[in-house]
């Protein structure tokens, strides 16, 4: 189960843990309850993501290092979360107080102190024959309730509320995206989106493979040839209480095993590969979200879901797909597949004249020989959309950064039977790709791309960030969600 987190005037009997957040500063002014060599002898200074923990009357007592009081931001308190979520993971429950004089907005403190107390917690444990193993192998977790300390008030509480909420959809994302690809077929993978969306209160619709041919989606059924699982095709929509500010659209890639059809991948390629529906697993976390913060937007999803395989009648290089739109493209490598079922999803989003789309897709190694494994590529066809949603990350904690979508490298694509090809040189395949999926976007419509092949899976927990999949994205939609303003 995750932790809950609440807000509470003060510390309450039943707790016997209690840990303070201090910056560098408190700590070279001293700590009350703390011995000061003790601490220096121990190495805890105050830093970022330092904890120290004392016994103290049958319980302990701890602090939490926020770094220097000029540098503590909404992030290093989430960061500050995470750690003592994992350091006190052994005790039950745990009450904390935050830094005094931080310079941070109160309600946003709290709100960044649960986002982080929750996703530090995440363990993914569907497969773990034991608690133990579950927690690594240093014991059973027994951490269940992180009391935050101060104030009891509706402010505090909602702020609270609101941070563990957006923490609950992070994690769906992170569940779904963690699944094997021979368990989370498209077939089970529809069928959780819907079952979240029922919880969440969202209306959903799932076509079948039947409803998927009568539609015309040509990319989606190109990419599902080679596989004995059928594909699924998944609609969520978010209504808003009152009027709807606007009418956002969110796209998701949905690839449950990526093998790279019949352009195989290594063997190493392949490893992550479960992961390559990470793009739809974050429209569905956010939007799972959406009722409980409150969006004053519309919201619609539109998720392709199948697996990249190898049967005897997968789609050949040489290929010629037919898109929702109308377009036509010649699959020159089957391993370019994301763009083929986004290219659907697009057009058919863009048939429904959203104010803005926004996809967000594990597409392109290149993304990540270029910004890495931690920052998402950022491209689009309206530069106010592009502010837009780089301020929204920003303020959400997930790093984006702009890359160009050069109008002369669509030369790169030209196709000799087609109107396109699905790939492009050797050379700025991130932008290439952009660019391709641009094509299935109607004229008019603010779009923007999220490449989050880097991002989208950790190697190791960093912050909030978890090992295996992180969940990325889910804060920036659901920030873009609260703050949108139609333009027209």
């Amino acid at each position: 189960m995750p932790i809950t987190v609440h807000a509470v005037r003060a510390v309450p009997k039943a707790t016997n843990t209690t840990v303070a957040f201090v910056t560098t500063e408190d700590v070279e002014a001293g700590v009350d309850g703390f011995d000061a060599a003790v601490l220096d002898a121990s190495g805890f200074g105050g830093r970022a993501d330092q904890v120290y923990l004392q016994p103290v009357d049958g319980g302990f007592a701890g602090l939490v290092g926020a770094g220097p009081a000029s540098d503590v931001t909404e992030a290093t308190i989430r960061r500050a979360g995470a750690a003592t979520a994992r350091s006190c993971s052994r005790h039950a429950r745990v009450a904390v107080r935050l830094p005094g004089d931080s310079g941070v907005d109160d309600s946003a403190a709290r709100r960044a102190l649960a986002e982080g107390v929750i996703l530090g917690g995440y363990r993914y444990t569907s497969f773990k024959s034991s608690a133990d193993d579950a927690n690594g192998g240093n014991g059973a977790p027994k951490l269940a309730r992180v009391d935050i300390v101060g104030s009891a008030a509706a402010a505090a509480k909602d702020a609270v509320a609101r941070g563990a909420a957006i923490a609950a959809g992070v994690c769906v994302a992170r569940d779904l995206s963690n699944e094997p690809g021979g368990s989370l077929t498209a077939p089970a993978f529809a069928r959780k989106a819907t079952a979240i969306a029922r919880k969440a209160g969202l209306e959903s619709r799932v076509w079948t493979k039947a409803e998927i041919k009568k539609q015309r989606l040509g990319g989606l059924l190109g990419v599902n040839r080679g596989s004995t699982q059928p594909p699924r095709f998944v609609e969520l929509t978010y209504e808003p209480e009152g009027d709807p500010a606007a009418t956002l659209a969110f796209v998701g890639k949905g690839i449950t095993f990526d093998a790279g059809g019949l352009s195989i991948k290594t063997a190493q390629g392949m490893m992550a590969m479960k992961m390559d529906m990470c793009g739809a697993a974050a429209v569905i976390g956010a939007m799972s979200v959406l009722p409980a913060v409150g969006a004053p937007v519309r919201v619609k999803g539109y998720l392709p879901m199948t697996d990249n395989m190898l049967g005897g009648d997968a789609t050949r290089p040489g290929d010629v797909l037919t898109i929702r739109n109308g377009k036509t493209i010649e699959v020159l490598n089957t391993d370019a597949e994301g763009r083929l079922i986004l290219a659907d999803a697009l057009s058919l989003a863009s048939e429904d004249e959203p104010d803005a789309i926004v996809d967000l897709a594990t597409l392109t190694g290149a993304c990540m020989v270029a910004l890495g494994p931690s920052i998402a590529g950022l491209m689009g066809n309206d530069e106010s959309l592009i502010d837009e949603i780089r301020a929204a990350a920003d303020r959400a904690g997930e790093r984006v950064w702009p890359l160009p979508l050069p109008a002369d490298y669509t030369q790169q694509f030209d196709s000799n039977v087609a109107d396109m090809k699905n790939i492009g040189g050797n050379h700025g395949g991130a932008l290439t790709a952009g660019l391709i999926l641009q094509q299935f976007v109607a004229d008019g419509i603010p779009w923007v791309h999220l490449d989050i092949a880097g991002p989208a899976r950790a190697e190791s927990d960093d912050g909030e960030i978890s090992k295996g999949g992180t969940g990325f994205g889910v804060r920036t939609l659901v920030e873009l969600a609260l703050s949108y303003t139609s333009r027209s």
